[in-house]
């Protein structure tokens, strides 16, 4: 059996390197690397092309001199602000039937802007803390709410990475810098009441969860000493790897729910376990933190999902380690 051809398409302005980790995992599996491509090349305005080649896509970026038809796209590491530059380029996947996992812009936009998810949850019945969307309100809107949720509460951007342009808000003048912050930069926020995550020795926390299909694969808690930062690895929270079977089941029964909801087919899911259990947001492409760990709990399972997609598209068996047989 050939080997398939996987082309890992990403936006190398990033700075987490999960493309790194997942092209060695295509390695790994199939005894070939990836075709790497720059995701801007794809992106609105850019010069890529994909073109019908008989019943299959061809994809070209002339300045690159690349030129092929790929039997799997994984179409990751793309910053949340540049998503939906690429909106047209899913849209060709799907019409192709390329396999891939990076879903439809549908499903990207539902995660990646934060109303949207919490509108989904509030339809779907996924526990969440009480939130409120923003959009450059009075200063007497502002507080009306805060008011309404508790006045401790927590300030975000409907879209964002890494915790950035994130505040704890348990002040007036706390809620004041923060409208002021938004409004400057022309974005709307959401305003969520505290979830009181906090460990008995004093440290915020929360669990990020990876989903892949109906199943937990790998999961992490993230424990923050700074208990007005957010609980994210690259804000100083300390990463404690989680087995799936020693998660908790509420934990892993909300992960699964809050990435159907939004209808993505892999995710990583931030929630807490506090208030019965309760989503903060759907990772549309979760970053890995311990590289040798995740290659083989997340990377590895998740580029083997494609290529048991493409036999299944193809009629045959899984593929794995045998692909380039």
């Amino acid at each position: 059996m050939s080997r398939p051809c996987i082309a890992l398409i990403a936006d190398p302005t990033s700075p987490e390197g999960c493309r790194e980790y997942l092209a060695e995992a295509v390695e790994l599996l199939t005894g070939a690397p990836p075709v790497r491509v720059d995701s801007r090349h794809f992106a609105t305005g850019g010069t890529g092309r994909g073109i019908r080649d008989g019943g299959r896509l061809r994809l070209q970026v002339p300045e690159e001199r690349l030129d092929f038809v790929p039997d799997v796209v994984l179409l990751y590491e793309i910053p949340p602000h540049h998503r939906q530059a690429l909106a047209g380029f899913q849209e060709l996947l799907e019409s192709h039937d390329v396999v891939t996992l990076a879903a439809g812009p549908d499903a990207w936009r539902t995660a990646t802007e934060k109303n949207l998810t919490v509108e989904r949850f509030l339809r779907d019945g996924v526990a969440q803390m009480e939130t409120a969307v923003l959009s450059r309100p009075s200063l007497r809107e502002a507080a009306g709410t805060f008011d309404r949720l508790g006045r401790d509460t927590w300030a975000r951007p409907v879209v964002g990475t890494g915790g950035n342009d994130t505040f704890h808000v348990t002040t007036p003048a706390q809620l004041e810098h923060a409208a002021a912050y938004y409004a400057e930069r022309g974005t709307d926020w959401l305003l969520s009441r505290d979830a009181g995550n906090v460990t008995a020795d004093g440290l915020r926390h929360q669990f990020r969860v990876f989903v892949l299909g109906d199943r937990v694969v790998h999961a992490r808690e993230h424990l923050q000493p700074a208990n007005d930062t957010p609980c994210n690895t690259c804000q100083g929270a300390t990463a404690v790897h989680i087995a799936p079977p020693d998660l908790q089941p509420r934990l892993a029964e909300l992960a699964v729910a809050a990435t159907a909801s939004v209808g993505l087919p892999f995710a990583g899911v931030d929630l807490a376990v506090e208030n019965g259990g309760v989503v903060f947001e759907v990772n549309v492409q979760p970053a890995f933190v311990d590289g040798e760990l995740e290659l083989h709990a997340v990377a590895v399972p998740y580029v083997q999902a494609h290529l048991d997609a493409l036999a299944l598209a193809c009629g045959g068996p899984p593929r794995g380690l045998t692909a380039s047989a």
